[in-house]
């Protein structure tokens, strides 16, 4: 049985699971897909092609899935999905996207704290913290067990690896590579995230390894190429030591922290910066 209160508008073509809890002055227009044991607190809005997974809470005053506000777009029909456990907290928008058939994915058991904005095209895995008044731009991808700290704003095309901590009140315009932990403006990549490593069982033996790996990627003075070549031959492989890898060399806005850019390390133009 759901409980939905009787101020609450639910539209007609929406699908509701099991145990479906609806505050008051909640509404969920003709699209939305709500899985089993969620949560709309009052006044939140939900809206376009949302589907919401098992177990999920959206907090009151929370819009989501409502038109993007890229100027791109044209009316297509565009999605958001978000994954299960999560908690969506006050006055979060988490706009749809645009471009045909595109998705704006939250992953499973994520806290998107109060204020926090996610545009078009964005990718969140799971396990993510974005705490108060995070925002992301359009197509930022945001790696699983990644914490943004608060009124941290994050540029278009961004990729915050895996296991990473990003202070609060920082600016992120490049790559932050996984396992880090940094802050600032400028921003400063202070070394790994022992201590979230820790926590989730990241032995010894990797932690050295993922050590020497960021030692020879942003402290031996080489340009980044031959850093990672280096790291290729003289870092004991792992799945954690080539994911690494695999993200330095397919960044596409280059390495936060690496200043002068090398051979695939950019930097961004102004107007970049400027564009959202």
């Amino acid at each position: 049985m759901s409980n939905i209160h009787p101020t609450a508008i639910v539209e007609e073509g929406a699908q509701l699971g099991d145990n479906v809890t609806l505050e008051p002055y909640a509404i969920v227009k003709k699209n939305v897909i709500l899985g089993d044991n969620v949560t709309i607190k009052s006044h939140a809005y939900i809206d376009g092609y949302t589907t919401i997974g098992e177990g999920t809470t959206i907090y009151p005053s929370a819009s989501i899935g409502t038109k993007t506000q890229a100027k791109k777009f044209h009316g297509e029909v565009t999605y958001v999905k978000i994954g299960k456990h999560c908690e969506i907290r006050e006055f979060v928008t988490i706009n749809s996207s645009c471009d045909e058939g595109s998705t704006v994915e939250i992953g499973d058991h994520c806290l998107i704290m109060a204020y926090c904005h996610i545009a078009h095209h964005c990718k969140v895995g799971n396990h993510v913290i974005m705490a108060n008044g995070a925002m992301l731009a359009g197509h930022v991808e945001i790696q699983d067990y990644a914490n943004i700290g608060g009124m941290t704003p994050i540029h278009q095309f961004v990729r915050v690896g895996a296991y990473s901590m990003v202070g609060g009140l920082s600016r992120i315009t490049n790559d932050i590579p996984p396992y880090t932990l940094g802050a600032g403006i400028p921003y400063r990549v202070a070394g790994l995230n022992l201590i979230g490593l820790k926590r989730h069982n990241f032995n010894l033996e990797l932690r050295k390894n993922l050590t020497k790996a960021f030692k020879l990627t942003y402290r031996s003075g080489v340009q980044l190429q031959e850093a990672l070549k280096r790291v290729e031959n003289e870092v004991d492989k792992s799945p954690v030591v080539n994911h690494w890898l695999d993200f330095c060399k397919s960044s596409k806005r280059g390495l936060i922290g690496l200043q002068p850019a090398g051979p695939g390390n950019k930097i961004p133009d102004i107007k970049d910066l400027l564009e959202e």
